[in-house]
C-alpha cells in the first residue's frame, strides 16, 4: 500500500478547488495552478479534505496513486503558503543583482551571465543571497539548479554558487613534502 497516496489533503480556507475530469485546478493568495492526475487514479474533495484513489493494489497504481497525491499536496501547498529557496555567493569578487526579472551575476568569469528569471519566480538579492520564491515548487528547483550550474561550489576553496543549507566536502591542497 502506497503511505504516500493514502493521506488525506487538507485544504485551507483561502485555497480554492475546482475538479473538471482528470485535472485539478487549485487557486489561492499566491497564485494559480492545475494539475492533470494520471489516469486510473480518481480525486474526491468532501468538506475542507482532499483524497485520492486508486482503483487496484496493481505495482503502477501504487506508484501512480503516490506521485499523484505529492503532486496534488505539492500544489495546494503552493498556493497558499508558496515555495523558497535561496542561493549563496561565495567569492572575491562575486556578485549578484537583480533588476526585474533579470539577474546578473559576475562569478569571475569575463563577461557577466545575465539570467532570465521565469515570470512564475520572484527573486530578491540581499548581500551574498539570491532568495527565489514560487508557489511552483518544480518551477522553483530547476530555477534554482539552473542558477547553481553557472558557477557550482568546488572543491578546494568552497567557491561558486551553492544551496543555503548545501555542505561542500573541502579537500587538502598540496603539500611541501
Amino acid at each position: 500500500m502506497s503511505r504516500v497516496g493514502q493521506k488525506p489533503i487538507p485544504i485551507p480556507s483561502n485555497v480554492k478547488l475546482i475538479i473538471e475530469g482528470s485535472c485539478v485546478k487549485v487557486s489561492g493568495p499566491k497564485g494559480d495552478m492545475q494539475q492533470v492526475v494520471p489516469e486510473p487514479i480518481t480525486v474526491r474533495h468532501e468538506s475542507e479534505t482532499l483524497y485520492v484513489e486508486r482503483p487496484s493494489d496493481e505495482r503502477t497504481h501504487k506508484a501512480l496513486h503516490g506521485l499523484a497525491r505529492a503532486l496534488l499536496a505539492n500544489n495546494v501547498h503552493g498556493v497558499s503558503n508558496g515555495f523558497e529557496k535561496s542561493l549563496e555567493i561565495i567569492g572575491v569578487g562575486y556578485r549578484a543583482e537583480a533588476q526585474g526579472q533579470k539577474l546578473t551575476l559576475q562569478l569571475g568569469y569575463s563577461h557577466p551571465i545575465v539570467f532570465d528569471v521565469p515570470k512564475n519566480v520572484g527573486v530578491k538579492v540581499e548581500g551574498n543571497t539570491v532568495k527565489l520564491e514560487s508557489c511552483d515548487k518544480q518551477l522553483l528547483g530547476e530555477t534554482a539548479a539552473k542558477i547553481r550550474s553557472f558557477r557550482p561550489p568546488e572543491p578546494y576553496k568552497g567557491k561558486g554558487i551553492r544551496y543555503s543549507d548545501e555542505q561542500v566536502r573541502r579537500k587538502v591542497g598540496k603539500r611541501n613534502v
